[in-house]
């Protein structure tokens, strides 16, 4: 059978675009390996009517939602490979199963590695977090530490200080802040800390305070990082799909790459915050950029 579209990547943008091509009438495949970027979250934010949800029970409502359309399939499984002939993809998958499609959308997503401080992960996801916008009203008000250790260090110090003024920059050893950007931070208030951390203390995930080298320790009740962030599959590489600057793959309104039938959505594209709503927003856009695509082919 060849279906209309494959959709692979099972978060909000996977989810929401699979949706839409299931109203659309659309024989869809949803593939999904459930290993999501997010795994370590509690609570997700910023989504209208699901403020506070926690991810599990999102996805579990969006399967719920989708299991009302008969043309929308889910899988559980990896996609391995894409193969491109002429209009047709063939997509091979783990368990050895192979599909076919007239085109498809990568929700495919990112990694991400965390700054080299041995205790982060006991914090992260609980009173360490990598965007302000759905965790920092949790946060707010409260000493808080940015560790970052690259040059979105400046940036993130600004968008933080939104939520708390009593904020400290630790660079971790980096060099990574100039003299001029040291100086508005310090007009603010802001102290920079460039020496290594040793270690973070604190219980049950909740941050209690820092320990820089030197023996220096500072009081903080958490805080955010700057991960460094990479696509979690090499799909759209394969494809030749073109990529932005930050490494995400260019797409315009309609979520279409540059390579005919393809399309990208949510993180894949590291166009910006990395929020829920965006990316379920995205997998919309895509899905109707798909649809237009096959209305056009029919006619």
């Amino acid at each position: 059978m060849l279906l209309d579209c494959i959709v692979i990547g099972g978060g909000p943008a996977g989810l929401n675009a699979s949706l839409m091509l299931g109203r659309s009438k659309r024989k869809t495949i949803l593939f999904d390996d459930n290993k999501p970027r997010n795994a370590v979250t509690n609570e997700s934010h910023g989504f209208i009517t699901r403020d506070g949800i926690h991810p599990l029970e999102f996805k579990q409502i969006a399967r719920e939602e989708l299991s009302k359309y008969p043309n929308v399939i889910i899988k559980k499984q990896r996609v391995l490979q894409v193969d491109k002939n002429k209009q047709v993809f063939t997509i091979k998958a783990d368990d050895g199963e192979v599909y076919k499609a007239k085109k498809i959308i990568l929700a495919t997503g990112l990694k991400e590695t965390l700054p080299n401080i041995a205790q982060v992960n006991q914090f992260y996801g609980t009173s360490i977090f990598s965007c302000p916008f759905c965790d920092g009203w949790e946060l707010r008000d409260r000493p808080l530490a940015l560790i970052a250790e690259n040059n979105r260090a400046f940036h993130m110090a600004k968008v933080v200080f939104n939520w708390s003024k009593d904020l400290i920059v630790c660079t971790n050893g980096k060099q990574i802040l100039s003299v001029e950007q040291k100086n508005q931070l310090n007009s603010k208030g802001i102290i920079i800390y460039e020496q290594e951390i040793t270690s973070l203390q604190g219980d049950h995930g909740y941050l209690k305070g820092i320990t820089f080298a030197g023996g220096e320790s500072i009081t903080r009740e958490g805080g955010f990082v700057t991960p460094e962030w990479e696509q979690a599959s090499s799909i759209g590489r394969d494809l030749d799909c073109e990529f932005n600057d930050q490494g995400g793959i260019k797409v315009d309104h309609f979520g279409r790459t540059n390579v005919e039938g393809v399309y990208a959505s949510g993180d894949t594209l590291l166009a910006g915050a990395t929020q829920l709503i965006i990316a379920a927003a995205e997998g919309s856009k895509a899905a109707l950029g798909v649809n237009a695509a096959l209305m056009e082919e029919d006619f």
